[in-house]
């Protein structure tokens, strides 16, 4: 049924051109030094809750507890991204019929929580983004570099910029 991960939507939300490439099978991610310590603090925070539920194969949530579903991220910083891809996750279990609208970005490191609902309105923006999404990994060429701030620290820098 879902055949868009949660990384895909955050891309979408962060940079287009990331996530044609992504879709593309260009992987650049595995070098950055920031995404090896956001796994690491995903995999060693929370030890009693059950770790990565699987839907359909494709859509990886980091836990769920007390009728929320949470994601673990390393940093604030691409906050907006990470709230879109939780209520992406929380879509998607809405879809197989798990009555559910509440989701918590956990931010260990930073001893923080956000907590985020799946409203109406929300549920029409992230069924659009869908269609978007495919658009996006449809066109023959990338997306132009979007050279912005958030580029400095993308793993996909080195690729885009030279």
């Amino acid at each position: 049924m879902f055949d868009i991960t949660g990384t895909e939507f955050n891309y979408y939300l962060l940079c287009h051109r990331k996530l044609w490439l992504f879709k593309h099978d260009i992987h650049m991610e595995h070098t950055s030094d920031n995404v090896f310590m956001g796994r690491l603090i995903d995999e060693h925070s929370y030890p009693r809750a059950k770790k990565e539920i699987l839907i359909d194969g494709v859509v990886k949530i980091d836990f769920m507890d007390d009728g929320a579903v949470h994601e673990v991220k390393k940093s604030n910083k691409m906050e907006e991204a990470h709230i879109g891809q939780l209520l992406y996750y929380i879509y998607c279990l809405r879809q197989k019929g798990v009555d559910i609208r509440k989701g918590i970005i956990n931010y260990p490191k930073l001893r923080r929580t956000t907590e985020v609902e799946l409203t109406p309105e929300k549920e029409t923006e992230i069924a659009g983004g869908l269609g978007k999404i495919k658009e996006i990994e449809a066109m023959k060429q990338p997306p132009s570099v979007l050279n912005a701030k958030i580029c400095k620290k993308c793993g996909y820098e080195d690729f885009c910029y030279s």
